[in-house]
This record gives C-alpha cells, sequence and structure tokens, in this order.
C-alpha cells in the first residue's frame, strides 16, 4: 500500500489597509495588521479562491494536480489564521496562488497579504507554530503598549523565524543567527 505524503501549510491573513483614523491611535500597530476576518470567510470560499487562483496561474494542469489533495484543516477568523493541507508534489503551486491573492475571498473582501508561514509534514508541528506565534504576537503587542517597543510594528510581525525564536526565548535578537530554510520546509521525508 502506498502511503500518500502530504504538507500542511500555516497561513497568516495580514491586512495592508490600515483605516485611516486608526494609525495613530490606542491600538498597537501589530493589532492593526493582525486584525480579525470577517466571520463571513468559510473552508469552502477560500477554497474556491485557491482552486481558481491556481487555475489562472497553473492552468489545467496545475487546477488538476492540486483539485484532489487541497483541503482546509483548520480555520480561525478570530486570529486570521489558517491550516491548509496539500501534496507534498504540488504544494508550491499553492503557495504561489497564495501568493497572487491580494483579497480576502468575500463579497466586498478587504485588501490582504496571504503569507505562509510554516510548512510542515506533520499537522502537530503546524498546530504547534500557530499557538507560538499566536503567544509572541500577544507579547510583543503587550510590550508596544507598554512603550517597550520599537515602533517599526511591520518589521516585527514579517521578522524570520529564527528570530522570532531566539526573541521568544532569550528576549532579544541573537547576533549569530543566520537566516535561512527552516529544515521542515525542505523537501525531503
Amino acid at each position: 500500500m502506498v502511503r500518500l505524503k502530504d504538507r500542511y501549510l500555516l497561513v497568516n491573513i495580514i491586512y495592508s489597509d490600515v483605516p485611516p483614523g486608526q494609525a495613530k491611535g490606542p491600538v498597537p500597530d501589530l493589532l492593526l495588521y493582525n486584525q480579525p476576518t470577517s466571520s463571513e470567510l468559510r473552508p469552502q470560499l477560500l477554497l474556491k479562491a485557491i482552486r481558481s487562483e491556481v487555475a489562472a496561474l497553473f492552468g489545467d494542469c496545475g487546477a488538476g494536480a492540486v483539485d484532489r489533495s487541497l483541503q482546509v484543516k483548520y480555520l480561525s477568523p478570530a486570529t486570521s489564521t489558517f491550516i491548509l493541507r496539500v501534496s507534498r508534489a504540488h504544494y508550491r503551486l499553492v503557495w504561489a496562488a497564495l501568493a497572487f491573492m491580494s483579497r480576502v475571498p468575500i463579497r466586498d473582501g478587504r485588501p490582504c497579504i496571504f503569507r505562509v508561514v510554516r510548512v510542515s509534514g506533520t499537522i502537530r508541528k503546524v498546530e504547534e507554530e500557530a499557538v507560538r506565534r499566536a503567544k509572541l504576537l500577544v507579547l510583543a503587542a503587550k510590550e508596544e503598549m507598554a512603550g517597550r517597543a520599537s515602533s517599526d510594528a511591520l518589521g516585527a510581525l514579517l521578522r524570520s523565524d529564527n528570530q522570532a525564536r531566539s526573541l521568544a526565548t532569550q528576549g532579544g535578537p541573537s547576533d549569530s543567527e543566520a537566516e535561512g530554510v527552516d529544515e521542515d520546509m525542505s523537501d525531503d521525508g
């Protein structure tokens, strides 16, 4: 019997349109970019949008390749996070399609960026990363509210995973860390 190998993608929805009055308000900048998604977003709408984007980018061949294996395993409108399952051979097609999607796939959807945060062979590792990132976001927002964090919220949001891990464990960035690809993102195994 052949075992089907899948990849799980942890994706964050980052809103790039900050409302005009909220740019310098009491809400931390990190929370402005990580706002909750509308409850109208359903897994079926998300799948339909991703499949149509794959078809637009890669044609019928790409759409047929990802159609059978693409599945939304988890969707949280509160944290604007979702987990996709796709076959290992075709996860890069889905990743590319997410990079080209520019709006939340609902009626009058807001402009956004779909950021793939983690790719893993097991859902457990992706779930652990989602929890770790949520905790890191809460800590960063608290620090920003206390005035201890830098005003570069977008930079803190987009820093590499290795830097984020060192900040969470050591309390500051490490000079010796090299930016690179996570071991779990490799294509072997």
